[in-house]
């Protein structure tokens, strides 16, 4: 009943109706009318059938007692006529038998209930010849009478014959009838009632408690939260837990695309700055090693010099010329010229950087090879920008091989990769986000810039493609270079050459 009064307390409250109160008052309580009203019209028809059903009873009883009367009486035999008379009271339904003569007066009775009624109404019952009940009123006391007319061998009235019972018989049977009745028609209420709460709890209540439970996760602020399409058709499929799904599976797309997009903009931002702070710092620098390298130069044209002095001059020139590529990798850096784009066979760039490195390679002792594909798209490209980008990827593969290097491409899904692997330590999951932010190395100090991959990704970028690190079945590390096969830049951003 607390549930119960908890589900319609919103239908008088004033406050929007919950589902449960909703389909309790439009499902549960019309059926509770019309099991009601059910109900009711089955007790008045059993009420009317249980009376007729006792009339008849009396009905029997007259009849079976009206031909050893009639008997008697006609033959005037009054003793038999009393026996006849008491035999209807071994049945137990009746109460009171009379037997009147063709005036009207009483010749015999038998039972508790002295219903003796005036001549002139036991002749007038008597010559009407009809079989007929009645319900009358004798001492104060309601009762059934029943009359049944006596007749001789020739067929004449010779009298009737009167079989009553309590009118409390029929009401006290009536009564067990409609309580009967009624206490199913109500246990068939509160069982529907209880269906009710019991089918709503299981199918409907506890499904919607679980998704207000998922939801009040996600106002705090937990997207990743996803609810568990359990349930009903409606709950598992047409509407509300996929539906609610897939809105917070968009709203977590576009918040990973928003953070996307500001992770990108900070990060074009902070290449921007950095790449105006290499190009001035470059521009600086330049004028003065120039210098510095053309004075070493001129003395070691000279003859009169000490072999030390030499050995220094040398090693002044050498690092002169590290800084002075430094300078051109802080130069490619900070440039943010427009790319050139030309049609040309995916293999040519790559064929390019390949030969000058293969010397370098054989002095390491590393054996470098091409692996190439059985065809060779053509691609849009700026050729000294990617050759640039390959370049470093395949330098840093020579640095960090033990033995050997693999340059190969391919295509994949509408884009083209260029894939350079090696047989060195690899590179660790924790460090492959870091690895083309500016000026960041692994090497040790004085074998790297931390510029070369920074170089390699905005060139990429700038193509609309991307750099992935991957583990190599080399067992070493894996660079992809993806680059669309149609290019996906700004129209401002690249100029094409015939």
């Amino acid at each position: 009943m607390r549930q119960l009064r908890s589900f319609l307390a919103p239908l008088w409250a004033g406050h929007a109706p919950s589902l449960a109160a909703t389909l309790f008052a439009v499902v549960v309580l019309p059926l509770l009318a019309a099991t009601a009203l059910t109900g009711w019209y089955s007790v008045t028809y059993l009420e009317s059938l249980t009376q007729a059903r006792m009339q008849k009873d009396i009905e029997l009883v007259a009849r079976a007692i009206r031909l050893p009367v009639s008997h008697a009486l006609e033959r005037g035999y009054e003793r038999t006529v009393q026996q006849a008379l008491e035999s209807a009271f071994s049945i137990d339904r009746v109460y009171g038998v009379f037997v009147y003569d063709s005036d009207g007066r009483e010749i015999a009775a038998s039972g508790g209930l002295n219903a003796t009624m005036a001549s002139d109404r036991v002749a007038m019952l008597a010559d009407s010849g009809e079989r007929q009940g009645e319900f009358g009123r004798v001492g104060g006391e309601e009762v059934f009478s029943y009359f049944v007319p006596l007749t001789d061998a020739g067929g004449r009235i010779s009298g009737l014959l009167q079989v009553t019972r309590k009118g409390s018989d029929f009401d006290g049977y009536v009564h067990q009838v409609r309580l009967h009745t009624l206490t199913v028609v109500a246990a068939t209420g509160f069982g529907l009632v209880f269906i009710f709460l019991l089918g709503h709890r299981w199918a409907v209540g506890r499904h919607m408690r679980r998704i207000e439970g998922g939801l009040r996760r996600v106002g705090e602020g937990n997207l990743a939260h996803r609810l568990d399409a359990q349930g009903a058709r409606e709950f598992r499929v047409l509407a509300l837990a996929l539906a609610v799904n897939q809105m917070l599976d968009a709203i977590e797309r576009s918040r990973g695309e928003l953070q996307a997009l500001g992770e990108r903009l900070h990060r074009s931002e902070k290449m921007a700055a950095l790449g105006q702070l290499a190009g001035g710092v470059a521009h600086e620098l330049g004028s003065p090693l120039s210098t510095v390298d053309g004075k070493a130069q001129r003395l070691l044209r000279r003859d009169d010099l000490p072999e030390p002095a030499v050995a220094a001059i040398k090693a002044i020139r050498r690092e002169a010329d590290r800084m002075q590529r430094i300078i051109r990798q802080l130069l490619d850096f900070g440039r943010s010229n427009p790319l050139r784009l030309r049609a040309m066979p995916a293999d040519r760039p790559l064929r390019a950087v390949l030969e000058p490195l293969r010397e370098q390679a054989r002095t390491r002792g590393v054996a470098l090879w091409l692996d190439e594909a059985a065809s060779t798209p053509t691609i849009d490209v700026d050729a000294m920008r990617l050759e640039q980008a390959l370049r470093n990827l395949v330098g840093n593969a020579l640095q960090a091989a033990a033995g050997q290097v693999r340059v190969s491409w391919r295509v994949d899904g509408g884009r083209l990769c260029y894939q350079v692997d090696d047989d060195g330590s690899g590179v660790a999951p924790e460090l492959r986000d870091h690895l083309f932010e500016p000026f960041f190395t692994t090497k040790p100090v004085g074998e790297g810039t931390g510029l070369g991959l920074a170089v390699a990704h905005a060139a990429a970028r700038d193509h609309g493609g991307e750099i992935e690190v991957l583990a190599s079945d080399l067992g070493g590390a894996r660079f992809c270079l993806w680059l669309p096969l149609e290019p996906k830049i700004d129209e401002q951003d690249a100029s094409h050459d015939a």
